[in-house]
């Protein structure tokens, strides 16, 4: 469904994302894994046009993206931010229903359609008349998803959705997240530089280091056979955690 063809971003002499080629396929989840500067961001936001590549191209459905107008292209596309973006100033249900109103849905029709998305992302209908800042994190983030979900998206874009939440909020829309993606069998490109949430969420994983895609495979086959140093410290990061846990508990910690 979708296919960079050496993707590439420069801004002056400094390369930001080299030559990636990758391919996503149909009702797949790829997690972009690798640390701060490494260039997901830059590579998800070329995708649906907020940046524009100085080389190469992205194919979505067997069309050019560049061949497409941008605000075409990015309402057919769900997006979710680590920081949420939601308008302060409007209520739960006007967040939501943004894309829908622009594109000149009925009144009767959003609200049927915000009902239906508060119910998929478990938010209390109580919630429409509320505004961002009377909401928890996770809530918010959850309004975020149901915005991007609006227009009935084959393809979502996420960049470090859950990154500033904390763990047990983190672990629930993680799973909530899955649930729904299955649900509507999304296609779905996920940034985050945390291992152990691209190993419990990616179908496969794509590593990116100083621009470059490093490696790509289930997590599976990164964790059995790295192919590289990088990719070798990334995979033990986790191991290394649960041993310290393990040694912890083993020491007769409580």
């Amino acid at each position: 469904m979708i296919e960079t063809e050496s993707l590439t971003k420069r801004y002056g002499a400094s390369t930001v994302v080299d030559r990636l080629s990758l391919t996503v396929a149909e009702g797949e989840l790829l997690v972009l894994l690798g640390t701060s500067g490494s260039g997901k961001t830059t590579t998800l936001k070329m995708v649906n046009r907020l940046i524009e590549p100085s080389a190469g191209r992205v194919i979505i459905d067997g069309r050019d993206a560049s061949t497409i107008e941008p605000h075409d292209l990015r309402r057919k596309i769900g997006y979710v931010f680590q920081r949420i973006g939601l308008f302060p100033h409007m209520t739960v249900a006007e967040n939501v229903a943004v894309t829908l109103t622009l594109l000149g849905w009925k009144e009767a029709s959003i609200a049927r359609r915000v009902d239906e998305l508060l119910d998929l992302l478990e938010l209390d209908p109580a919630f429409r008349d509320r505004r961002p800042a009377e909401l928890s994190g996770g809530e918010q983030q959850r309004v975020g998803v149901a915005r991007a979900l609006a227009a009935s998206p084959r393809l979502m874009l996420l960049d470090e959705p859950f990154g500033a939440l904390d763990p047990l909020t983190r672990d629930r829309l993680q799973q909530s997240f899955l649930r729904i993606r299955r649900q509507l069998k999304l296609t779905a490109i996920f940034v985050t530089h945390d291992m152990v949430e691209a190993l419990v969420i990616g179908d496969r994983i794509a590593v990116m280091h100083e621009g470059r895609l490093v490696q790509i495979g289930t997590p599976a086959e990164l964790l059995q056979a790295p192919t590289d140093d990088y990719v070798l410290q990334l995979m033990n990061t986790p191991k290394r955690q649960a041993a310290l846990v393990d040694g912890f508990l083993a020491a007769g910690h409580p």
